[in-house]
């Protein structure tokens, strides 16, 4: 794990975690509790989320992952299925137009052979645009779950076990990590999740084994800087030994 980057809150440092994943929750009921559509509530999330990039990239963070549409996802209303990939393909267009600016590193993480010809074609586009860009690290989930991403690992695994270029003896932790969508991004330090929803809906279920959580009831829409730091804040108050066992004084 590379060193912590530390900032100052007034008079306070803080270590910044070096990845921090998040689950952007609250776009509808945010709408909703303003009159508006539910795909109203999206758009103004996925604004929100070049905010943030940009306040995270600031802050010294290295990595942030977000979660964008799940694999469960497709069971919602087909308007709003159908509403959230027009966002998607103009939002592909606009963090082309963010990683240029800012230097990001584009990278999605999920099964894109879900996903129409050319939502894979702009995707494809940005990660090669972006990839030997040296700022923010930042990786979407896109038709992602966790337990989807670990039965594709496992079968490419048991593939290469049939091939016979990997040995039953040499499967551990680190070579079952290496077949992940996540493989080569490292564990988040942090996982975020908005809305007031307390369940981590089936993201990066591997990647969290010892992740810190942090819940807030701000929606989505609402996640600001201020936020973010608050939930930086609550990070450096915990203890970050494996086993969560604090030893006695």
């Amino acid at each position: 794990m590379q060193p912590f980057v530390s900032f100052y809150l007034g008079e306070t440092k803080m270590n910044v975690p070096q990845h921090i994943a998040i689950i952007l929750d609250g776009n509808g009921r945010w709408a909703k509790a303003k009159g508006m559509p539910r795909n109203y509530g999206h758009a103004q999330g996925s604004k929100n989320v070049e905010r943030i990039c940009e306040d995270a990239y600031k802050m010294g963070i290295k990595y942030l992952t977000v979660y964008a549409f799940s694999t469960e996802n497709w069971s919602r209303p087909k308007n709003e299925v159908d509403a959230l990939m027009k966002l998607l393909r103009n939002y592909m267009k606009t963090c082309l137009k963010t990683a240029e600016k800012n230097d990001m590193k584009i990278r999605v993480i999920g099964d894109v052979t879900g996903l129409d010809e050319d939502i894979r074609q702009r995707i494809a586009e940005l990660e090669e645009a972006s990839k030997n860009n040296q700022g923010l690290n930042f990786q979407i989930a896109i038709n992602y779950g966790s337990r989807d991403e670990m039965i594709r690992g496992m079968r490419k695994m048991a593939q290469d076990c049939v091939d016979g270029t990997l040995a039953v003896s040499e499967i551990d932790e680190a070579r079952f990590a290496s077949y992940l969508d996540t493989h080569d991004i490292p564990d988040p330090d942090l996982l975020i999740r908005t809305s007031g929803e307390l369940r981590l809906s089936n993201y990066l279920l591997w990647q969290l084994a010892y992740t810190e959580l942090y819940f807030t009831d701000v929606p989505w829409p609402d996640f600001s800087k201020e936020e973010l730091t608050k939930a930086i804040e609550q990070y450096n108050s915990r203890d970050r030994r494996y086993g969560g066992v604090k030893e006695e004084g």
